[in-house]
């Protein structure tokens, strides 16, 4: 059962949200937070897996909440849901650990989706998402990027498949590896990307074209 957890600051979000989550048979919401205070209190007594947040709360916004959500526990994976699409909402979001961001149009088997595989070790960013992102590392700070180290043929293999979406089980039987060298390879390419997470990573690639911009 993945257990979830929805911070919005907006009830009738919340409520629809957690009725498109518990009609699934494995998912579960455990808890319920109107904003990032609330969200971590709520984590520290049911533990989730998941967490859909909210960018714009009161008292404590998502990305902070992400953030600290993810130094108690580093395995919690986080979404992002809003109607926000500012560049820089976004690239903060995804500096704190999110995993996914996805618009609050989005499609509810795309929700379900989404949760599954960012709970499962992959992650998932809208087309838009993307293009923000990419705006976010655009001319204007290319000044103040170091340069990028070369990456090995085998880790672009494997940051093509992370692009994806795909987690460091799939990228492994997919390559014929072990799980462990791929998790080295991805820790490599996070590294020389100059990058703090996996989803970063990915976007910084596609900004080098290194993947093709498409859904992750």
């Amino acid at each position: 059962m993945i257990r979830v957890l929805i911070a919005d600051d907006h009830p009738i979000v919340r409520e629809g949200f957690g009725a498109i989550v518990n009609a699934e048979a494995d998912i579960q919401v455990v808890a319920q937070a109107s904003n990032g205070v609330e969200a971590l209190e709520q984590a520290a007594e049911t533990n989730p897996d998941v967490a859909l947040m909210d960018l714009r709360m009161p008292e404590m916004g998502g990305a902070e909440a992400i953030r600290r959500l993810r130094q108690a526990n580093p395995d919690l994976r986080a979404i992002v849901l809003t109607t926000y699409d500012d560049d820089d909402a976004i690239y903060e979001a995804i500096r704190a650990g999110a995993r996914g961001y996805l618009l609050k149009d989005v499609r509810p088997k795309d929700l379900v989706r989404a949760i599954r595989r960012v709970h499962a070790g992959g992650s998932l960013l809208q087309p838009v998402v993307v293009e923000r992102l990419l705006d976010r590392l655009g001319p204007e700070d290319a000044d103040d990027t170091p340069p990028v180290e070369a990456l090995t043929p085998r880790e672009l293999e494997v940051l093509q498949i992370m692009a994806r979406g795909a987690r460091n089980r799939d990228i492994a039987q997919e390559l014929v590896i072990s799980e462990r060298t791929v998790k080295i390879h991805v820790a490599n390419i996070i590294a020389k990307l100059g990058v703090t997470n996996r989803t970063a990573a990915v976007v910084r690639a596609i900004d080098l074209n290194l993947v093709p911009n498409r859904e992750t």
